[in-house]
């Protein structure tokens, strides 16, 4: 496993240092605090704005992966761990994608999502035994989340899965952080001193947050899972969705509620009931079209019959 050079383990991380400008803010007018802390919060966001070259790549990259039927695979610890977790649950819902292709691995176990494990983040084995009973491959991207750059769960985790020849990625808010040198998609992004020293569910965590949407709504429109900036492999698994499910059917080809509803019946998904009512077909050939275009639904409308 690499690890980081020497003189990178004396250097200041700056997520951990003290913010010379807010000293005393805990006596500060309560409306002056809250401006303080929205500040912090759009500069976290304008931060992310220094790696959109390096997420475009990561996001191609990621693509050529999971097309060749790989695994999201996240791996963090504490603050940067259950924000991992909630990119990766949200992929089914959003995206249609299986839970089974995304995987979130916390230092600590599923305990340490609401719970505190302590020590949990200095076990870089553990991230190694993890991935490994997951049967790691080579189609897989692993993204390895951890504010400091540090954290050895994450980075031994990491290192592991790029000797693995998964693509990995690694979202990090301190410059010289060993993270960087363990992916092949380093995304520093540098935060700075939060208002409360070592506090990194706030700058440093709303910045992994954004770093994460974009990186995998990016993902998900490259592949197809979003047409004319609708979730066309939503799945309606309950009313509310079922409502808005008809209803996006009926706008992207141009059909009445009621022929909405009955081609979702029958078509079982959003995409299909588009090409049966789109293309004038019945819910096997429409089934077959996006088989035949790797479920993009915007040459199913277009391939030949």
């Amino acid at each position: 496993m690499s690890t980081a050079d020497p003189a990178a383990k004396t250097a200041e991380i700056t997520t951990e240092s003290v913010a010379t400008r807010f000293a005393g803010v805990e006596s500060w007018p309560t409306e002056d605090m809250v401006s303080a802390m929205i500040e912090g919060q759009m500069a976290a966001v304008a931060a992310v704005q220094a790696v959109a070259g390096a997420l475009a790549a990561a996001i191609d990259a990621a693509t050529e992966r999971l097309s060749g039927g790989g695994r999201l695979i996240y791996l963090g610890a504490g603050t940067s761990g259950r924000i991992a977790v909630q990119d990766a649950a949200e992929l089914l819902p959003t995206f249609g994608w299986p839970p089974e292709r995304a995987l979130a691995l916390m230092a600590g176990g599923e305990g340490a999502l609401l719970r505190a494990v302590e020590g949990a983040e200095d076990d870089g084995p553990a991230a190694i035994k993890a991935l490994e009973a997951q049967a790691l491959a080579a189609q897989d991207v692993v993204i390895g989340i951890a504010a400091s750059g540090r954290t050895p769960f994450t980075v031994a985790g990491l290192a592991h899965a790029r000797d693995k020849g998964a693509l990995t990625v690694g979202v990090f808010n301190n410059p010289g952080g060993a993270l960087g040198t363990v992916c092949a998609h380093p995304l520093l992004v540098h935060t700075g001193a939060e208002i409360v020293a070592g506090s990194t569910r706030m700058k440093a965590g709303t910045a992994q947050k954004a770093v994460l949407n974009i990186l995998s709504t990016g993902v998900f429109l490259r592949l197809g899972h979003v047409w004319r900036g609708r979730m066309v492999e939503m799945a309606p698994t309950n009313a509310k969705l079922r409502t808005r499910a008809i209803a996006m059917v009926a706008e992207l080809a141009s059909a009445s509620p009621a022929e909405s509803e009955r081609a979702l019946d029958e078509g079982g998904s959003i995409k299909a009931a588009v090409v049966m009512l789109a293309r004038d077909v019945p819910g096997d050939e429409a089934l077959r079209l996006l088989a035949a275009c790797d479920g993009r639904l915007h040459l199913a409308l277009t391939a030949q019959l």
